[in-house]
């Protein structure tokens, strides 16, 4: 730290240490206030110059320094100075100290407060770099953050010093008036009745009506200055167009119809997206085929003779369509047009925030409008830009299930969730795995202990894993297709036969004509989408894997009932987007399910936590099912039930995580789990378990041991003589 740096920390220590040393946030109390107020206000009146250029000075410092009473300082400037010198001093002293604290974070504190207050100085450095000014304006006028903080983080922003005191100084203006009024009212207050006054009342309906007219009149002037530039159509053709028909438009468009809205939806190939198509549904049937050939090589578990697995990939495959033929009614056009839904066939790109060009599949082409329009075109697997990759004709999650020839040697690239499904059940099926992960353990997101419990089954089913490996390039050599990986420096060869790519997935915004209405996507090509799911335009929203952050059937069902109904009637309310319980299942074998915090996440955000575990060992139906591997781990609060985070790890593991679930949705503890009766024996009674592990690590020792000496007392025992030195005469 410079010198500089030093002489104004310790200058702000001084101060800091003599208003607390002099009991200054003492002083600037509304009832030390109200306690001298005739002796403040006879000297004021005789000293009025005085009184307000001094009561502007501490007014300063304690903005600038971020002290408490601020907002006591207000009032009290109303009800000693009254509303005009009142105004005039508030306006004056709050704009210098906002401007001194926005220096003193600028030259002092950048570092520290970016890494204190990451999150919320990457929503003002979001909004700063879209609407400038108008984004401060709009944090004065509705205070989402307290003012201190705007001070502070504005700061470590680009924004020009003028611009900062300027757009403060009138933004605050009209708050401002208000804190100033009820401070003149709170000052004329001398008995019981004038609590009651008309000018009371008013002055504190007005300082209660402020942030909602404050929010209606931002809305207003945002609304105008976004739609800038724009003609919206008289009349609309729907009241919600939907372009994507997978999970999360399906699940817009049928809540629209339910409630009447004239919807239409958009979609160039099948309905029911990736999940019905080539994500979940496909996935899972051939990963219930895979764990029914691992049940019959290995049918010695259950006491039956064990046999060789034979089979056809081609039924196998069949299968999966089958499984799909059957799913797809749920999904199909006509149910949904029975629904009241109108099924477009093509391709859609925005005209304007209220109107779609549509490239029908038969040729034709023609605009609809709607009030509200929703993005939901879901996700493609990501390719990776490797040399001699795409010469390989390689798989993916979209072109796997056209495959009718099982692969001997198959590389996974991937050890994510996708990657190591698909690897697991290729895997059990009879094809030599290799899986290659350019990180140092599979499942990077979950916690080390349930990376290395899959690691260690996914090595006895015979996956030959090479972690730390990134694929650099890929060649066919004599005949034979190879892949260059760099491991610890060194070069590494791994011959194969196909190579299944799942590294990821990325959004699709090709086509959609977004930069006809301005709007940009993020670095990871997600569209940047608000609170209510809304895109730049409040008409105009996105859900699903276009949207992220998760890539989940259920998180884009959960984000398109926010995209819908805000879509429908965000008019009259708005509903913001909640993410605080999200599950989701990996189906390996053993499944891996999470809900809420994992440990590494909660050392990353400093949550203080304890850990309850549970071995499925110990499980009576496990043990019956020949499953009886994997754990519970639960995380709480320090001495409390509260359930902060869950991971299961075991079979049925998704059906097992469902409690924990619907427990943290609506707050209930692990002693309500504890205290609910489950059926015996299942499954699901892992749960009740292990919140009695938690239970039994927080028993009441000293009530206990004092039950104990009342026990003892009641059979008639002295609780000091051991059981085992009570003499027994016999008769």
């Amino acid at each position: 730290m410079t010198r500089s740096k030093l002489l104004l920390l310790l200058a702000i220590a001084v101060v800091v240490a003599a208003f607390i040393g002099f009991d200054g946030h003492k002083l600037l109390t509304l009832e030390n206030l109200q306690a001298n107020q005739s002796a403040l206000a006879q000297w004021i009146e005789q000293n009025l110059l005085i009184a307000v250029v001094g009561y502007a000075a501490v007014y300063v410092v304690v903005t600038a320094l971020s002290l408490p009473g601020a907002t006591i300082m207000t009032l009290a400037g109303g009800a000693f100075l009254g509303n005009f010198y009142g105004l005039i001093a508030v306006s004056i002293a709050s704009t210098l100290g906002a401007s001194l604290a926005f220096l003193v974070a600028r030259f002092l504190m950048r570092d520290t407060l970016r890494k204190r207050y990451a999150e919320t100085v990457a929503k003002m450095d979001r909004g700063i770099s879209k609407d400038g000014a108008f984004y401060l304006a709009t944090l004065r006028l509705v205070p989402v953050f307290p003012f201190f903080l705007i001070n502070l983080a504005m700061g470590l922003t680009a924004m020009k010093l003028r611009t900062y005191a300027l757009v403060s100084w009138i933004a605050m203006l009209p708050g401002t008036f208000v804190f100033v009024n009820a401070g003149t009212q709170l000052g004329q207050i001398q008995s019981t009745s004038d609590i009651v006054s008309a000018d009371l009342l008013l002055s504190f309906a007005l300082l209660g009506l402020f942030p909602l007219i404050a929010k209606f009149v931002v809305g207003f002037i945002r609304r105008r200055k976004v739609y800038a530039g724009w003609q919206k159509p008289e009349s609309f053709d729907y009241n919600l167009l939907v372009i994507g028909g997978g999970s999360a438009g399906l699940v817009s468009a049928y809540i629209a119809a339910a409630v009447k809205a004239k919807v239409g939806m958009i979609e160039k190939h099948k309905l029911g997206g990736d999940c019905l198509n080539t994500g979940c549904v496909p996935s899972k049937a051939l990963i219930r085929s895979a764990k029914a050939a691992d049940t019959m090589r290995h049918a010695n578990r259950y006491g039956l003779e064990s046999v060789p697995v034979k089979g056809s990939f081609k039924n196998i495959m069949n299968r999966v369509q089958e499984v799909i033929a059957k799913v797809e009614p749920h999904d199909s056009p006509e149910r949904y047009s029975k629904l009241g839904v109108d099924c477009i066939s093509g391709e859609a790109s925005f005209v304007s925030p209220w109107e779609l060009e549509v490239r029908h599949n038969d040729g034709r082409t023609e605009r609809l409008t709607a009030r509200s329009i929703i993005v939901a075109t879901g996700g493609k697997p990501a390719m990776p830009p490797i040399p001699g990759l795409a010469e390989m004709e390689p798989l993916n999650s979209d072109n796997l299930w056209e495959l009718q020839e099982q692969p001997e040697r198959l590389l996974v690239l991937g050890g994510g969730p996708i990657g190591s499904e698909l690897a697991h059940a290729f895997a059990r099926l009879g094809s030599q795995v290799i899986q290659v992960e350019m990180g140092d353990r599979l499942l990077a997101k979950e916690d080390s202990d349930v990376s290395e419990l899959i690691k260690t089954q996914f090595e006895n089913d015979g996956i030959d894993l090479r972690l730390e490996h990134a694929a650099r390039e890929f060649a066919i050599e004599e005949g034979e297709k190879v892949v260059y990986c760099e491991h610890k420096g060194e070069r590494v060869r791994i011959a194969f036969d196909q190579v299944l790519v799942a590294v990821g997935r990325a959004p699709n915004t090709k086509g959609l004509g977004l930069e006809n209405i301005g709007i940009e996507t993020l670095r990871n090509g997600t569209v940047p989408v608000e609170d209510d799911m809304s895109l730049r335009y409040p008409n105009v929203f996105a859900c699903g894997d276009v949207a992220g952050p998760y890539q989940f059937t259920h998180a884009a069902a959960h984000q398109a009932w926010y995209a819908a109904v805000n879509g429908l009637f965000g008019q009259f309310k708005r509903f913001r987007v909640d993410y605080r319980v999200m599950p989701w299942v990996t189906f390996t074998s053993p499944e891996v399910a999470r809900v809420g915090l994992s440990e590494a996440e909660a050392q990353a955000q400093g949550v203080a936590y304890e850990i309850t575990r549970y071995g499925l060992d110990d499980l009576d139906r496990a043990i019956a099912e020949s499953e009886d591997y994997g754990f519970i781990k639960i995380l709480t609060p320090p001495g409390k039930d509260k359930i902060l985070g869950v991971v299961v790890v075991g079979s049925h593991a998704g059906e097992i995580l469902a409690e924990f679930t619907l427990a943290m949705k609506h707050g209930l503890g692990l002693n309500k789990i504890l205290g609910t009766i489950h059926p015996y024996p299942t499954w699901n009674e892992s749960a009740k378990y292990a919140a009695g592990e938690w239970k039994r690590a927080h028993a009441p020792e000293g009530i206990l041991k004092l039950l104990e000496k009342l026990h003892g007392w009641r059979r008639g025992k002295s609780p000091t003589v051991p059981a085992n030195r009570i003499k027994v005469t016999e008769r």
